[in-house]
C-alpha cells in the first residue's frame, strides 16, 4: 500500500478545502489527468493503480493525524471535525486507457469539490511510485543519495548572509514515499538552518519541520465560476482568502492569468495585505523584478515581502535567483522533483487539474509553454478576451 495516511499530502490542500467548506460547499468540480511524458507507458500498470485507488479510498483520518492539524494556527475546530468525517468514495474517480493514445491512460475525477479535492496529490503520488517501482525494480538508492550530498554541499557553500532556504514541494511526482522521507530527514540532519519546510503535511508531522503551502491554481481557478463576474474572479478569490484567513496564509500565487494580469489586480491594498506571492511559471529572474517594481510602485518595501520560487527549480538555479535578490526582498524556494525523484532515471510530468466548475469551463492561462489549461477553446479565447491577455499566450495541452 503505497499511501497510508489522509495525512501524506501537500498543505495546500487541506488550506483550500477549508475555504470550500466555509465558503463554497455546494461546488461541483471536474479534474482531469494528463501525463506530458510521451513515451511513458502507463497502461500495464492499470491494475495495480486502480488497487492502490480501491486502497485509498479504505483511508480516514487518525486521532493523532487529527490533532497535529488541530494544531496548527490557521486550521479551524469545525474543519478539522469535518476530516474526521472524511472518506474517499469511489464514485468520483474513474481510470481507464485512453482510446487511440499508446501508452496513455485516462483519469477523470468529477463530484462536490469538498469531496474531491483531496485526490490529486495522493493519485500522482501512486502513479509516480507504481511507475518507477515497476520500470526499475532494481533500482540502487546510492546515485540518489549520492545527487542529493551534491546539493546539500551546494547549499552549505551559500554564504549565511544570503539567509538561502529551501523547501520540499515534491509530494506528487516523488520516487517513492521512503525515499521522500529520507530526503527531508536527511536534509533536516545536514542543513538544518537552510531547510524551511516541506509541503507534505504527514512527513512534517514525522520528521518535526514546518508545513508549508497556502494556494493552488485549481482554487484560482474556481472562482471563475463562483464570482459575480468573471474580469473580477482574481480579485474575488483573493477577497475570499482574505476573509477566511485574516492576514494568515498571505502568499499569492500570480500565474493563473499570466502575470501582466496578476500586476494589475494586486494593487495597493493587496501588496499591503499579503505577504508576497508565489512564482510558477515563466522567467524567474523577469518575474522577481517586476514584482519588486510593482511594490515599490505601490509605495510597498519589497524588502518585508517574500518571494517563493517553485517553477522547475534545481539548487544551482535557487542559489542564483537568491544572490539577484538579496537585500531587495526575502526570498524562498520550493524544489519538487529535482529533490524527490532526482535518481538518474528521469522522471514523469504528470499533474491534473481542475477543467470545470459548476459545469462551466474554467481555464489556467500560463506564462509558460505547455502550463496553459483548458478543455474548452471557445472558452480560453474568452477568458482572454476579458483579460485583456495576448493572443500569442501559449496554447493549452
Amino acid at each position: 500500500m503505497i499511501v497510508r495516511s489522509l495525512l501524506d499530502t501537500d498543505l495546500y490542500k487541506f488550506t483550500m478545502m477549508q475555504v470550500v467548506l466555509h465558503h463554497f460547499p455546494g461546488a461541483q468540480v471536474e479534474y482531469q489527468f494528463r501525463c506530458r511524458t510521451d513515451d511513458a507507458d502507463l497502461r500495464p500498470y492499470l491494475d495495480e493503480i486502480r488497487a492502490e485507488l480501491a486502497n485509498l479510498c479504505t483511508l480516514r483520518f487518525q486521532e493523532e493525524e487529527l490533532a497535529y492539524l488541530r494544531s496548527l494556527r490557521f486550521m479551524k475546530s469545525d474543519f478539522v471535525d469535518f476530516l474526521a468525517l472524511f472518506q474517499f468514495n469511489h464514485k468520483y474517480i474513474d481510470i481507464r486507457p485512453k482510446p487511440g493514445v499508446g501508452g496513455q491512460i485516462d483519469i477523470a475525477i468529477n463530484g462536490p469539490w469538498l469531496h474531491t479535492i483531496l485526490y490529486e496529490i495522493p493519485v500522482l503520488a501512486i502513479i509516480s511510485e507504481v511507475y518507477f517501482r515497476r520500470k526499475y525494480p532494481e533500482a540502487d538508492l546510492a546515485e540518489g543519495r549520492r545527487r542529493l550530498m551534491e546539493k546539500i554541499a551546494l547549499v552549505r557553500a551559500v554564504d549565511p548572509e544570503l539567509e538561502f532556504k529551501i523547501s520540499d514541494f515534491g509530494t506528487r511526482r516523488r520516487f517513492s514515499m521512503p525515499w521522500h522521507e529520507e530526503v527531508i530527514s536527511t536534509l533536516k540532519r545536514e542543513v538544518p538552518q537552510d531547510f524551511a519546510g516541506t509541503s507534505n503535511v504527514l512527513l512534517a508531522m514525522r520528521t518535526g519541520v514546518l508545513p508549508l503551502g497556502t494556494m493552488a491554481h485549481e482554487y484560482m481557478q474556481a472562482c471563475q465560476a463562483l464570482g459575480p463576474r468573471l474580469r473580477d474572479s482574481q480579485v474575488f478569490a483573493f477577497d475570499k482568502w482574505a476573509q477566511e484567513y485574516r492576514g494568515d496564509l498571505g502568499i499569492a500565487l500570480s500565474d493563473t492569468y499570466g502575470f501582466n494580469a496578476f500586476l494589475r489586480d494586486f494593487d495597493m491594498y493587496f501588496c499591503k495585505l499579503f505577504d508576497g506571492a508565489r512564482h510558477d511559471s515563466g522567467d524567474p529572474f523577469d518575474w522577481g523584478e517586476r514584482l519588486v517594481a510593482h511594490y515599490q510602485k505601490n509605495r510597498v518595501d519589497p524588502r518585508g515581502k517574500t518571494l517563493i520560487f517553485s517553477d522547475q527549480l534545481s539548487v544551482p538555479l535557487a542559489i542564483e535567483i537568491a544572490r539577484r535578490f538579496h537585500g531587495r526582498a526575502r526570498t524562498s524556494f520550493g524544489i519538487g522533483t529535482n529533490l524527490t525523484n532526482d535518481m538518474g532515471l528521469g522522471s514523469l510530468n504528470i499533474v491534473i487539474k481542475m477543467t470545470e466548475c459548476n459545469g462551466q469551463p474554467v481555464a489556467k492561462v500560463s506564462d509558460a509553454p505547455g502550463k496553459t489549461v483548458s478543455k474548452d477553446a471557445g472558452y480560453l479565447a474568452y477568458l482572454r478576451q476579458v483579460y485583456g491577455l495576448d493572443r500569442t499566450t501559449p496554447a493549452p495541452h
